[in-house]
């Protein structure tokens, strides 16, 4: 059974940093492609990073450059979205998902939960 699960959310003021964390298990970690999205109230979800197998890239959204950073830990099946400066236009539910190779299926992506960021003062 696959699981992906995030965490590290929360309440900060703007100017503050916050890391959360996503762990996934159920799949070959090493080779998933690992993505962040977010979803403000009212908006539609953003895909605003993701990694590559074994850390081989980064990408994000060029509005968010400079001030996130996705990384991965893949003894630990973990990758991290570290967030600096952070401002109120950043609240919003972040998601982590994994893009695994499946046998005879081919890349399936497995969502997690999310995790409420809430940047307030």
């Amino acid at each position: 059974q696959v699981q992906v699960v995030e965490s590290g959310g929360g309440l900060v003021q703007p100017g503050g940093s916050l890391t959360l964390s996503c762990t996934a298990s159920g799949i070959n970690f090493g080779s998933s492609v690992m993505r962040w999205y977010r979803q403000a109230p009212g908006k539609e979800r953003e895909l605003i990073a993701a990694i590559g197998r074994a850390g081989s890239g980064t990408n994000y959204v060029d509005s968010l450059k400079g001030r996130f950073t996705t990384s991965r830990d893949n003894a630990k099946n973990t990758a991290y979205l570290q967030m600096n400066s952070l401002k109120p236009e950043d609240t919003a539910v972040y998601y982590c998902s994994a893009v695994a190779l499946r046998l005879g299926v081919g890349s399936v992506e497995y969502w997690g939960q999310g995790t409420q960021v809430t940047v307030s003062s």
